[in-house]
């Protein structure tokens, strides 16, 4: 469903018709980008993308006002995706900044006019050391798009201010194809979720790209109980053992099922305590392995209505994760 086909309230305030109106205002200028990406910008793209990934050093992005802002947000992504970069204001480079840009290193500069005088600075500076300079600007033929190396030219857009002086819509491009600069690189590179969590130690994001593997409890701490064992010795070992439930095994260590707390109260009978495990657990219960990311396994318990899932390699229980475990590691 399209923007302009979503259905509206009855009678919208004021309010909100602006922000309809700045929202398709902004979504039309995107796709205006995806149709320029499509047509000759995709190649530039392509030779950005190129000169981005050959790059020895890193990636410098700069830019002023509003650009400066979208700027500043696209180098951490880029930084955090696998592309070492970072941000450099152009007035503090005209003060002594230029000395953070190595000659190892490319710069992105954004400008949406391409005539901002504050950028004067790393532009000659680039020219005069011969460090690669990708321009994103509106205007091929500006000061910035004249000087680059490679020109990604964005296409001409109304702003959804309506006296057309807040850039709004422009940003929202400009901020667009940082987003696919970066996500192009980082497929690219073939950027892995492990790879995401060494930049990403921190947060939910963080939690929830940690293995099982580093989560789980293991060793003695494990609830396991053989084939063939009562229900009266199972009971203890779910009891002590605080799960809520015990696997049981083969004699060769493969889970053969686990019974939990809702098997109990399943076979709830005067012989249960005589019973065998065999007889009472939930055979092939689910499992995951322990070089499965936490997040998975939060999406398993969930799904499933569970509380622990057994970790398993090779067929054999190595460890248990509990939803607690998940929560205290701030995965939900």
């Amino acid at each position: 469903m399209t923007l302009n086909a979503l259905p509206l309230a009855a009678d919208p305030t004021p309010g909100t018709q602006s922000a309809i109106r700045t929202v398709r205002t902004e979504a039309e200028g995107l796709s205006l980008l995806a149709d320029a990406l499509a047509g000759d910008l995709g190649a530039a793209f392509e030779r950005s993308l190129d000169l981005i990934a050959g790059v020895r050093g890193r990636l410098v992005v700069t830019g002023i006002g509003k650009s400066g802002h979208v700027a500043s947000k696209i180098a951490a992504t880029f930084a955090s995706t696998g592309t070492p970069a970072f941000f450099v204001h152009p007035v503090e480079a005209n003060h002594g900044d230029l000395g953070m840009i190595g000659r190892d290193d490319a710069v992105l500069a954004m400008s949406w006019s391409g005539e901002s005088a504050e950028l004067t600075g790393i532009v000659s500076y680039t020219r005069r050391f011969r460090i690669p300079l990708i321009a994103i600007t509106s205007r091929e033929t500006s000061a910035l798009g004249s000087a680059a190396d490679e020109r990604l030219v964005l296409p001409r857009v109304t702003e959804a201010c309506p006296h057309g002086l807040a850039p709004t819509t422009s940003t929202t491009l400009q901020l667009a194809l940082g987003d696919a600069l970066a996500v192009a690189l980082l497929e690219r590179r073939g950027f892995s979720p492990s790879d995401f969590r060494v930049f990403h130690p921190g947060g939910q994001l963080g939690a929830s790209l940690r293995h099982v593997g580093d989560v789980m409890h293991k060793g003695e701490a494990l609830p396991l109980v053989a084939s063939g064992t009562k229900m009266g010795e199972a009971i203890l070992a779910i009891s002590r053992k605080g799960f809520g439930c015990v696997a049981v095994v083969d004699e060769a260590g493969r889970l053969l099922g686990i019974v939990t707390d809702g098997d109990l109260r399943r076979h709830l009978a005067s012989d249960l305590l005589s019973r065998t495990v065999d007889e009472v657990m939930t055979p092939s219960p689910k499992t995951i392995r322990p070089d499965t990311l936490a997040a998975k396994a939060l999406d398993i318990i969930n799904g499933a209505n569970i509380t622990a899932l057994m970790v398993v390699d090779n067929e054999r229980p190595v460890g248990i994760i509990h939803l607690h475990d998940l929560l205290r590691i701030g995965v939900a």
